[in-house]
């Protein structure tokens, strides 16, 4: 039997960014993955919303991703596009780049940090003591951990066997989609008409002037609605043929597919993220639809939520409660996305009715302030933790405002490359004392240059210090007082040492 600290049962972008997390704090962290290489069969998910875009560059690794995407203005409900271009953060826009690119890049970023994979296995059962997890595997011997995470998707054998509750809703809707030779040509992009919503694109395009322009030659990525929800088989290709004469009256001589899949608007969260310890993550805690983009995003910023307290209770700097903040915070973010996307589902029925809603929803998003509320929303930007009442910057993501310090001009983001919670003083320097913490937080003095804006509330009033938690949100915001801010230190980054 093999021993790690934290075993992570899947090895997709939530499961990646998770292990690359704990990596960086020290803690010795595992991945079992069923797939014998890194490779993703076809493209999947096709982005990032500047949220994560924002994370990725406070880890300092945002140019790998930035430079193999395509800067397009991604975010959107029910279709209509929602510009965040003016949006006060230095990534207003999102990232058009396959989940292969993106898989390949972390992939990239763990092994760097010497993250052991076990390749071709399967997680096929646990059981829990006081002191650790015992994984079993498909292949090789088992695992000893001290947590286990589920990042194993929608049919998360984790969960299941945590025996932890996925309520929700059935699928009403349900589409094929595929990678696949064509013969013949489609119409590009994307179609509603009375069967419901369709699209052809192929996997290789460029953004020219906001538009998509796509290559003469490639696969080409299919979307088509099927006539009834409710089929679990595997989709064939001579399933996807007989969808597509259905809708377009001719299946344009589709073949050599490289894979075909089917996804509906069936939507369920776990009840509970953990199950004492074992903790659940990615889509094997919520699924949904996917309007909008949002089910890979989100997953990565629960593994940057989780990351970092996993590491400080693994560690003994945290007591196992802190555990219990993961899902308090992260739940009702999923439950949000879970709403939006159902509205956005319901909003794609094709009868009169629905189209007139349609109409008036998008009225309204042509509006300023309800343009902005939903787009921070669905990009990620508007997260709020509750951390209770105070300055508007309490419990929202920092903005990576550029510093003036002893050391040299810095930006915030780049003081969380390594995952280390920071308290920028912005009053007179040496005004704090925090020597109880210095082991766990750094202490930075420091001048803001420009305007202290966040999105939809716009400018703020400057702060005279911050606490910035690893994942980027703000625990504390005070003054040289230092009213609350031992209680906040021993919250988020455990008991004061002894000195």
């Amino acid at each position: 039997m093999s021993e790690h600290a934290i075993v992570i049962a899947g090895g997709g972008p939530t499961g990646m960014m998770l292990a690359g997390e704990l990596a960086l704090a020290g803690v010795d962290v595992a991945i079992v993955e069923r797939r014998t290489g890194q490779e993703l069969e076809g493209s999947r998910s096709g982005g990032l919303h500047a949220r994560t875009i924002e994370i990725l560059d406070q880890r300092g690794i945002v140019d790998r991703f930035l430079s193999k995407g395509q800067v397009v203005q991604v975010t959107a409900f029910a279709g209509r596009r929602l510009d965040i271009s003016d949006f006060p953060t230095r990534h207003p826009y999102g990232l058009g780049l396959w989940q292969k690119h993106i898989e390949r890049i972390l992939a990239g970023w763990i092994e760097e940090q010497a993250v052991p994979v076990y390749r071709g296995c399967e997680v096929t059962g646990f059981s829990q003591d006081d002191t650790g997890v015992d994984v079993g595997l498909s292949e090789g011997p088992s695992l000893r951990a001290k947590y286990l995470v589920g990042c194993d998707g929608g049919r998360s054998l984790i969960r299941k066997a945590a025996g932890i509750a996925f309520p929700g809703w059935d699928p009403t809707i349900s589409h094929l989609i595929a990678e696949v030779e064509m013969s013949g040509e489609p119409k590009w992009g994307i179609h509603h008409d009375d069967f419901g919503i369709h699209s052809f694109g192929r996997e290789d395009y460029e953004i020219r002037n906001g538009e998509v322009v796509y290559s003469d030659t490639g696969p080409v990525r299919v979307m088509v609605t099927e006539q009834q929800p409710g089929r679990t088989d595997e989709p064939t290709l001579r399933d996807l043929s007989e969808v597509l004469i259905a809708v377009c009256g001719t299946d344009y001589g589709i073949h050599s597919p490289t894979w075909i899949s089917r996804f509906t608007d069936m939507t369920r969260q776990a009840a509970s993220y953990r199950k004492e310890r074992v903790l659940l993550a990615g889509d094997a805690a919520h699924v949904h639809y996917p309007a909008g983009g949002q089910g890979l995003n989100i997953g990565v910023q629960d593994a940057v939520n989780l990351g970092w307290k996993l590491a400080q209770v693994v560690k003994g700097t945290s007591p196992e409660s802190l555990l219990d903040t993961y899902h308090a915070e992260r739940h009702p973010v999923a439950a949000r996305v879970l709403r939006n996307t159902m509205a956005q589902s319901a909003l794609r029925r094709t009868d009169d009715r629905t189209k007139a809603l349609g109409d008036t929803v998008s009225e309204l998003l042509g509006m300023e302030e309800p343009r902005k509320h939903l787009a921070a929303e669905m990009s990620g930007l508007g997260i709020h933790y509750n951390f209770g009442d105070g300055h508007p910057l309490l419990g929202r993501r920092m903005p990576d405002l550029d510093l003036v310090t002893a050391s040299g001009p810095l930006r915030v983001f780049a003081l969380l490359h390594r995952a280390r919670p920071v308290l920028l003083n912005f009053g007179e320097p040496g005004g704090f004392d925090i020597t109880p913490w210095a082991d766990r937080v750094q202490m930075i003095d420091a001048r803001c240059v420009g305007a202290w804006e966040l999105p939809v509330l716009g400018a703020v009033t400057a702060p005279e210090a911050v606490l910035i938690r690893p994942d980027g949100y703000v625990a504390w915001v005070g003054d040289l007082t230092q009213m609350g801010l031992a209680d906040a230190l021993t919250t988020w980054f455990g008991a004061p040492a002894e000195v």
